[in-house]
């Protein structure tokens, strides 16, 4: 692949920022932060011993990574007040993506920020999570009955609530997918599999589900402006959980099992392509087997190599917007049959159009 970012190539090999000049850092600096990206290049260089940064590069950085710091204090505090409110259902309380990184102490919650706290219960407990969570505080934003219908009925998780004091939003999940998506996996595997944190009293996905899940979310997102951010989330989960004995075996066969394949092949495709992640050759050419025909996959490449770059003008071309537009329709339709596709995009590009829609 050609004309990479420079945050692609420092993210590949972190010391190759040693022979940047001011101008190099200048635009590494500033792509990373659109990225999300600044606060886990500082981490990244640290854990690489990577010295003589420039001063004015420096301050950008450890500022971020100060900023990340706080935030992930912040988050173990929202993470117990959020156990405290469910304390007293019996359930696991098993927590997904970017705080899941954090409880389970990943690779990929180096520098990582965080917008909400993302939760997985049963869907039969739903109504009891809800109830407590409004009882400690929690409300659901403002949002039309047309959504809150599409969101109980269709979709894998409940409409976003938002704490009243602290302003801190949660995403309750019954699934990693919504219902209406032919790739949908049987959430009871997900679940029989978590993991207890022992000395936090949390659950989080398995190893292998973690990775899997990352890459669901991902390949079936609709909106790709933090695309790059994930898919460096990829590559650190990989990087540290393939010295996992039978690590390769156990996550192809679990991608089988869960019926997300193709999104882990677009998973190990790309971060190879992109950000050279050490995929052994025999689980590329095993994946091979879940890629698209041909045309599609020049197609599906064309798309993501555009979409997944990072959100800054210097990695954009005049295909970008068409590419994460394109891969914004895919992930409709993806999530939900043509008879239900068409009239709620209809619907929601006219309440795009009189502004009355904000979700």
């Amino acid at each position: 692949m050609k004309n990479l970012p420079l945050l692609a190539l420092v993210l590949r090999e972190p010391k190759t920022v040693l022979n940047y000049t001011l101008s190099d850092w200048d635009l590494l600096i500033r792509q990373a932060r659109r990225a999300g990206l600044l606060a886990r290049l500082g981490f990244l260089f640290k854990r690489n011993s990577v010295e003589g940064i420039p001063s004015c590069a420096l301050k950008h950085i450890e500022s971020s990574m100060i900023c990340a710091e706080n935030m992930r204090t912040s988050l173990n505090w929202e993470i117990k007040c959020i156990k405290k409110a469910l304390c007293r259902l019996d359930l696991p309380l098993i927590f997904l993506k970017g705080t899941a990184y954090i409880v389970g102490d990943n690779d990929a919650a180096l520098g990582r920020f965080f917008s909400d706290v993302d939760i997985l219960v049963p869907e039969e407990k739903l109504l009891d999570v809800e109830r407590a969570l409004i009882y400690a505080g929690w409300k659901f934003d403002d949002i039309d009955a047309y959504d809150q219908r599409y969101y109980r009925k269709w979709m894998h998780e409940i409409p976003p609530m938002r704490h009243v004091q602290r302003q801190t939003s949660i995403d309750v999940h019954h699934n990693i997918l919504p219902k209406t998506c032919f790739f949908c996996p049987d959430v009871k595997k997900l679940l029989e599999c978590a993991i207890k944190i022992p000395e936090q009293g949390s659950w989080i996905l398995a190893t292998e589900d973690r990775v899997i899940h990352s890459a669901s979310h991902l390949f079936h997102e609709g909106e790709l402006e933090h695309g790059f951010r994930d898919l460096s989330d990829l590559d650190l989960l990989i990087k540290e959980f393939s010295i996992k004995e039978n690590f390769w075996d156990n996550l192809l066969f679990r991608a089988v099992e869960l019926n997300q394949q193709i999104p882990l092949y677009y998973a190990l495709r790309y971060t190879s392509i992109i950000l050279k992640t050490p995929i052994p050759k025999h689980v590329l050419d095993r994946s091979v087997q879940w890629r698209p025909n041909g045309l599609r996959q020049k197609i599906m490449d064309f798309l993501f190599l555009h979409a997944l770059m990072p959100d800054h003008p210097s990695c954009s071309d005049r295909w970008t917007g068409l590419a994460r537009w394109l891969l914004y329709i895919r992930s409709h339709w993806l999530r939900m049959p043509v008879h239900l596709l068409i009239p709620h995009l209809l619907r929601k590009s006219w309440m795009r159009l009189t502004g009355k829609d904000n979700h």
